[in-house]
């Protein structure tokens, strides 16, 4: 790695908490040049624009949260289980992530309306994470682990409307209940909606 691509990566590690915290309009360069140590010029050398330092941070602070989320689930063998730990992961594993909160929930948030190169960032991180969890469910269908009847897509925004919405009221309640009971409910659910019956999952054994 060459001088310049390491303080490039080091700009974007300091930028992104600055982003998923204070969004894009609220990211003055007077805060980008305090937390990396460079003038205007030294941080521009190395990006186009703030929008384009700002499309990076989000790309580093996502990666982050995915990887936590997603973190000793594949040595889970069974489906519904991996999806129990990434609903748990989700609550306990945010030490080390990018300060803010969810990449994600921020900037849809900040983005909305004003800014749509970063909406398209959130919207394709979405897709990816629906198409991520949907993914495990149709392996679980195919093993004969989740119900048949259950819909990947569906599963996958249940599980991600109730995080995200949870994170929402915990920050505007300054509790940690709403997140505790949206991973006790999703628990409920996939054990109650999700996970097939014994017997089924038996006879797909022996249909093998």
């Amino acid at each position: 790695m060459t001088k310049g691509e390491a303080t490039r990566r080091e700009i974007i590690r300091q930028a992104a908490p600055i982003f998923n915290q204070k969004g894009f309009d609220g990211a003055a360069l007077s805060d980008l040049m305090r937390a990396t140590g460079l003038e205007k010029g030294g941080i521009y050398r190395h990006f186009e624009s703030k929008q384009q330092l700002a499309g990076e941070a989000f790309d580093y602070a996502w990666k982050k949260a995915v990887s936590a989320r997603l973190e000793g689930v594949s040595a889970i063998a069974n489906t519904v289980d991996q999806l129990k730990q990434i609903v748990r992961n989700f609550r306990d594993r945010r030490e080390g992530l990018v300060a803010g909160g969810c990449p994600l929930l921020n900037t849809a948030i900040d983005a909305d309306n004003g800014n749509p190169a970063l909406r398209r960032k959130a919207q394709q991180a979405l897709d990816g994470w629906l198409a991520r969890l949907g993914a495990v469910v149709e392996e679980g269908k195919r093993r004969g682990e989740i119900r048949a009847e259950a819909a990947p897509s569906e599963v996958a925004a249940v599980i991600i409307a109730t995080l995200e919405g949870s994170l929402m009221l915990e920050r505007l309640q300054h509790s940690d209940v709403p997140l505790d009971l949206a991973v006790r409910r999703l628990e409920e659910f996939l054990e109650r909606d999700v996970r097939a019956p014994r017997t089924t999952q038996n006879k797909a054994i022996d249909d093998a």
